[in-house]
């Protein structure tokens, strides 16, 4: 149809038929389905809260060498202490010995040359500011880790229980429901103080635990997505034709069987990030003094009843795990109103 038609008055079935809807140039880049996800996740207010909480994390992790210079370069997440007193240090009190270097921006702020703890010290005189800034990036680390991980894991064991069913799926499933029956903290917490005297004091013990244990419900969804993909008839053409196993799952099932599970992916990041933390304020994995927001929680438990006057020891950090982990659920919600197909048409 030539493009300078315009629908007449007296041609009702050309003006059902032609669109008078302008096509932007980002619609063409992207296409049409693709279009509609990220107008979708970009016009709910809740996503947009979400993204701009995440955003602003995002930048507090790039700027942390700005916003709290490290006083050892080497080791950016160890925590500087201001002596080594048990009782906490009120807001804005200055900064003794060990003071880390003033970042360019502190004068023009402050007026002062003089370094402050700006959020107080906790137990021990660790600062509690340099602990939120530098954890934002262990948080980042931990949780986009263990989700992509497990996220991996649980789709490629879940894809071949499914697509060859018989005693491979019983068994697989067997294994996942023995797993799940599992209270997944306190076996998270038991396996990470196992490898923690092994492997020594890190990371890395909470991250295999939380990987070990958190993979099964991906493979329960993508394996009930997967069941009913493969039934259709152009799996069935593919398989007649002759394809190889491997190429219909990962080219034809897959790709249409992906997106519940990635919902549910993206919603698990603040899951995991809580989890994590958890665990340090349990003490298990990293050491004393890493920058992590649990460790700083930790810091607070001699003083809970005195909280009235040590508030800011337990509100700040607390107030940043909520903030990480309500953006990460807004963002996974708006994702998976987006994808759902009943919501079509209403975003």
């Amino acid at each position: 149809m030539p493009e300078n038609t315009v629908p007449s008055a007296d041609n009702a079935l050309l003006s059902e038929t032609v669109s008078l809807r302008k096509i932007g140039r980002l619609e063409r880049i992207l296409g049409p389905e693709n279009y509609r996800l990220l107008k979708g996740l970009l016009r709910t207010p809740a996503s947009i809260l979400g993204f701009s909480l995440i955003g602003l994390f995002i930048l507090i992790a790039l700027l942390a060498p700005v916003l709290a210079p490290p006083l050892n370069p080497n080791d950016p997440y160890k925590i500087p202490r201001d002596g080594f007193s048990a009782e906490p240090r009120p807001m804005f009190s200055e900064w003794r010995r060990n003071a880390p270097p003033l970042p360019f921006w502190w004068k023009t702020v402050f007026h002062s040359d003089q370094w402050l703890h700006i959020l107080g010290t906790s137990q021990g005189q660790y600062d509690v500011y340099y602990g939120i800034i530098w954890g934002t990036r262990t948080a980042f680390k931990t949780g986009l880790i263990v989700v992509f991980s497990t996220f991996l894991i649980g789709v490629i064991i879940g894809s071949i229980s499914a697509y060859y069913g018989g005693i491979v799926d019983n068994v697989i499933m067997r294994i996942v429901d023995v797993m799940l029956t599992l209270p997944f903290i306190l076996a998270a917490l038991i396996m990470a103080a196992v490898l923690t005297p092994r492997i020594g004091r890190s990371l890395l013990p909470s991250l295999i635990a939380l990987i070990t244990f958190g993979w099964m419900g991906y493979a329960r969804i993508i394996r009930g997505d997967i069941l009913s993909i493969k039934e259709r008839d152009y799996v069935l053409a593919a398989r007649v034709i002759g394809v190889k196993d491997s190429r219909i799952l990962f080219r034809h099932i897959l790709p249409n069987a992906i997106f519940p599970t990635l919902v549910l992916a993206s919603l698990a990041i603040g899951d995991v990030v809580l989890s994590f933390a958890a665990l340090s304020f349990l003490g298990i994995g990293t050491d004393i003094g890493y920058a992590d927001w649990g460790q700083v929680l930790s810091f607070a438990r001699n003083w809970i009843t005195s909280l009235d006057r040590y508030w800011y020891i337990v509100i700040w950090p607390g107030l940043t795990l909520v903030l990480f982990v309500m953006g990460w659920n807004l963002v996974g919600d708006a994702f998976r109103d987006v994808l759902d197909p009943r919501m079509r048409g209403k975003i």
